[in-house]
């Protein structure tokens, strides 16, 4: 398939046409000329956009799906066309299916599945078997069959010494452990952040301390082990400095924080909306801002949407029963660029491929063809007819957003809203 891109900025600090206004060639997957007025004898489809912007594609550290077991929620088929309409080439996918993806033969379902979509799909391991926290899963034969990574999703692992010892076994073979942190004694039976609006509505907190204490636990853990570790999804202004800390020694520590933590605070909560039930919950006013600053002074790696579609049987419930998770693929950049400046959200929304293993493809001549088409301008308000997933557990409804995603080029494929 050949494609040229008309007029489009390209923002990639790593090309050389960063910054400027040009046409784009591509030709079975791949870009062959960037210029101006290329020329169109082949008839190769060509693209012209409003104010069209080009970077490279976007890559989301954490995504759930449902597929196997619960589709439901979401299908792999369509999560991925979700993904590309989203303006993501390529998604980390949690292993909270069911059965749980904790071995090889199932690292090898959700790539089978995954063949020949636009967006890339490549699977995170469970460190422990069905993600129980008792036993060490399968994560050689698992890296082998492609997982990219291990970690049980929104899941605190008690065992010290399991860590410690998943920390030194993937150094073999050059592995990365995930670590969610939050210490489930002092979460307790907690389902919202512990503060004034936590009171307020007579919900049980969860305190900053949760998370604070169990990545304290983790750094000093990695110190001991060497090796990788990726702490996702922090939420608090604590969290934050003890990361920055530990990477001023040296450690390889990485990080994410989820959209929705960067956008809304625990006020949202006065309704009982389930929808702005999330883990870890969303924080104050305070952690936010330090949250900003994290992405701003590099402490922050990079940002993920924390996609998790919940079917409607489990969210439109009593806020205390109902399960944790929102949805966030198709409003992640809208909500994002109203927060932070655009060239902070595409490096923040590519990073993760550094550590997570994956292939790097700046925008230049001979590279594959993989990058996002997107408008930074413009003004809307998110509402439920923008959700393109089964699920519609958006806490995003009712946002005002900014820019447009338009699709994404990858895999020798042209998607387009």
């Amino acid at each position: 398939m050949k494609i040229i891109i008309r007029n489009a900025t390209i923002i990639d600090p790593e090309s050389a046409f960063h910054n400027q206004t040009l046409d784009v060639l591509i030709g079975d997957g791949f870009i062959q000329k960037i210029g101006t007025s290329l020329e169109n004898p082949d008839n190769a489809t060509e693209v012209k956009l409003d104010n069209l912007h080009l970077s490279q594609g976007w890559f989301d550290s954490s995504v759930s799906l449902g597929e196997p077991g619960f589709e439901d929620r979401e299908t792999i088929a369509n999560g991925l066309n979700v993904a590309a309409k989203s303006g993501f080439t390529a998604i980390a996918l949690q292993p909270n299916s069911f059965p749980i993806i904790d071995n090889q033969s199932q690292v090898n379902f959700v790539k089978n599945k995954a063949n020949g979509y636009a967006t890339e799909l490549f699977p995170i391991g469970a460190l422990t078997k069905e993600s129980e926290g008792k036993d060490m899963a399968e994560l050689f034969d698992m890296k082998n069959a492609g997982a990219i990574a291990f970690g049980d999703y929104a899941k605190s692992l008690d065992n010290a010494n399991l860590l410690k010892i998943a920390l030194q076994y993937v150094q073999d073979f050059d592995g990365l452990v995930i670590a969610f942190s939050q210490d489930d004694k002092i979460k307790g039976n907690g389902v919202a952040n512990e503060g004034v609006v936590s009171t307020k509505l007579g919900l049980k907190g969860i305190p900053n301390l949760a998370e604070e204490l169990q990545i304290a636990r983790n750094l000093f853990l990695l110190e001991y082990t060497g090796g990788k570790l990726h702490i996702p999804t922090i939420s608090t202004a604590k969290s934050v400095q003890l990361i920055k800390e530990a990477k001023a020694k040296g450690l390889h520590v990485t990080c994410s924080v989820a959209v929705h933590h960067l956008v809304l605070t625990d006020v949202t909560l006065e309704n009982f909306d389930t929808r702005f039930k999330v883990s870890p919950p969303l924080r104050t006013e305070t952690d936010r801002q330090a949250l900003l600053a994290g992405i701003l002074d590099n402490t922050i790696d990079m940002i993920t949407s924390d996609h998790n579609p919940i079917d409607i049987e489990h969210k439109k419930m009593e806020f205390d029963g109902a399960k944790n998770g929102t949805i966030g693929l198709e409003s992640a950049f809208g909500t994002l660029i109203t927060m932070l400046p655009m060239e902070i959200i595409i490096a923040k929304l590519t990073a993760g491929r550094i550590p997570f293993g994956l292939q790097i493809n700046p925008i230049a001549e001979g590279q594959k063809a993989s990058f996002t088409l997107f408008n930074p301008e413009g003004e809307s308000v998110f509402t439920k007819e923008n959700i393109l997933s089964k699920s519609k557990n958006s806490a995003f409804i009712g946002i005002k957003t900014k820019g447009k995603v338009y699709g994404i080029v990858n895999q020798n494929q042209l998607i387009l809203n």
